[in-house]
């Protein structure tokens, strides 16, 4: 029984950060900004169009907020950079994971559903190395503090 609280305490400690938890609430915004772009465009662009939209207009807020808010860094180009190419990848998941869970019957209102839940540990672990890496002003990388003065 020793076992179980070590491995409750763990997952306590490791996975439920205050930035998790930031993670978490910017998340829950971005995926209600998503899924109701593409819910409104569904009908009018089909399912691929609908979910690119929705995907790019969640993805600016998510930018700023997750910089801003859940890694407390400041946004730059570097980092904008990085979190692109986070996304990119997560999107290309994201698209044939949506596609699949349509071909296997899921409505294609209901299957960005599953797709979310899917996606969101790995892009808590793309997102974080992309905001969290340091940066001089010329886009090399530097150690130090990269945090966004008056945000701690």
């Amino acid at each position: 029984m020793h076992w179980l609280q070590h491995l409750f305490s763990w997952v306590r400690h490791r996975l439920f950060t205050a930035e998790m938890v930031r993670f978490i609430v910017v998340g829950i915004v971005a995926t209600a900004i998503h899924y109701g772009v593409y819910y409104l465009l569904l009908g009018p662009v089909g399912h691929n169009i609908a979910y690119t939209v929705g995907y790019a207009v969640s993805f600016v807020a998510n930018f700023m907020l997750s910089s801003l808010f859940t890694f407390r860094v400041r946004p730059s180009v570097q980092r904008f950079a990085g979190f692109g190419l986070s996304h990119l990848l997560n999107y290309v998941i994201q698209i044939v994971l949506l596609n699949v869970f349509i071909l296997v019957g899921i409505p294609s209102s209901w299957a960005p559903l599953p797709v979310f839940v899917v996606v969101v540990p790995l892009n808590f672990l793309l997102v974080r190395f992309a905001l969290k890496r340091n940066y001089q002003h010329d886009g090399k990388e530097k150690t130090g503090n990269n945090h966004h003065p008056g945000i701690q």
